[in-house]
């Protein structure tokens, strides 16, 4: 069956990096467009990047854009997120999603922390 599974999560200091890595499974990863989204409490589930099936183009909100990072390896079936300088308003559930035409799929997302 379909499997995303997100790991890398954690709680950092403001400034500090981490990186998320998606695992996939039970679907052709190379057909499919890779994002991760995030969701603070209260607060509605956001995208934070996507990367096409390809590879070749990325788009990241502007609230990351510079700071993170998004990539993937087909042969692996993974997809990545490098978060660099992280704020207290990077905080949230971080959730790797794959989707094409009208199917979606989603993790069980990870906890990113940032606080001092």
């Amino acid at each position: 069956q379909v499997q995303l599974v997100e790991s890398g999560g954690g709680l950092v200091q403001p400034g500090g990096s981490l990186r998320l890595s998606c695992a996939a499974s039970g679907f052709t990863f190379s057909n499919y467009v890779m994002s991760w989204y995030r969701q603070a409490p209260g607060k509605q589930r956001e995208l934070v990047a996507i990367i096409m099936s390809a590879a070749g183009y990325t788009h990241y909100a502007d609230s990351v854009k510079g700071r993170f990072t998004i990539s993937r390896d087909n042969a692996k079936n993974t997809v990545d997120l490098q978060m660099n300088s992280l704020k207290p308003e990077d905080t949230a559930v971080y959730y790797c999603n794959a989707r094409r035409d009208l199917a979606a799929y989603w993790g069980q997302g990870t906890q990113v922390t940032v606080s001092s």
